[in-house]
């Protein structure tokens, strides 16, 4: 790494999260620590219910009111500690300081909004003067950029008149407009055929290389993970189990949950038993 990359974007320390439900507490993540530096793009991997998501939204404040979030540490570069900030305030973050881009696109935009409207709502919440004619140019711009072919057509429409991969090219176009530094993708893919699931990582990939932006990758496919990222953080039952570059954990994986799931991947060439 050059000296500009050893910056860290984002440190994380310890981050828990406890839930209350009718039958007791649960713990979903147990004191998780993830570094990202400036312009890397670090991988979170793990089966489904390990507790990836979870992670990203304690740290995004995102959980609903039943949960508690703690950490020793959750320095975002340029702002500060993230669960110090109200949860009021934490509306600014998101968006301005960190683009977010979930699983489930029609779950980002609102339905009853064009999305031309909704464009004009994230800026007017984060810049004091902003015209809707300013504002439709900048979305313009921004739809361009992540490859939809009519955005006037688009910014007319409704979010229900959108395909899956349409629509999340929307909401990364949406998380990127006020040029955050870091970006978090949780599994923004799923759902979605190969060739669109292919596009839009190579999309956010590119966004964030173009820009000399971070991201944080969440995923359960290591085959992403070994295209697209630099360092992995491998997640088991709430924990981290192994990080690394992801050269040194693909080739040799040290921890037995790590290694299964590297072995657990189809080799080129491969026959699938489909039998059972």
């Amino acid at each position: 790494m050059n000296a500009q990359s050893e910056e860290l974007a984002l440190e994380v320390r310890n981050l828990a999260v406890s839930i209350k439900t009718p039958h007791g507490l649960v713990h979903p993540v147990k004191g998780v620590d993830l570094t990202v530096h400036k312009g890397e793009i670090v991988g979170i991997v793990g089966e489904s219910g390990c507790g990836k998501s979870t992670t990203i939204k304690g740290l995004l404040r995102l959980l609903p009111a039943n949960s508690t979030v703690t950490a020793d540490k959750a320095q975002l570069a340029g702002y500060g500690d993230l669960l110090a900030t109200p949860v009021r305030r934490m509306r600014e973050v998101r968006g301005a300081k960190i683009g977010f881009v979930a699983q489930n696109p029609f779950g980002s935009l609102n339905p009853i909004y064009k999305i031309e409207r909704q464009f004009y709502e994230l800026q007017k919440a984060h810049k004091t003067k902003v015209s809707r004619k300013e504002s439709g140019e900048i979305a313009l711009r921004m739809l361009d950029g992540v490859g939809i072919v009519n955005p006037a057509r688009v910014l007319d429409g409704y979010a229900h008149q959108l395909s899956g991969g349409m629509a999340q090219r929307v909401v990364i176009a949406l998380a990127t407009t006020l040029s955050p530094q870091l970006l978090i993708a949780d599994e923004p893919t799923t759902g979605l055929d190969a060739t669109v699931q292919a596009q839009i990582l190579d999309l956010i990939s590119g966004l964030v290389r173009q820009e000399g932006r971070s991201m944080v990758l969440v995923t359960h496919d290591l085959g992403v993970i070994a295209q697209y990222c630099q360092r992995v953080v491998v997640m088991y039952d709430g924990q981290v189990v192994e990080h690394g570059s992801v050269m040194d954990v693909m080739v040799e994986p040290q921890h037995p949950y790590t290694q299964r799931l590297i072995a657990s991947v189809p080799k080129p060439g491969e026959k699938l038993d489909v039998s059972r």
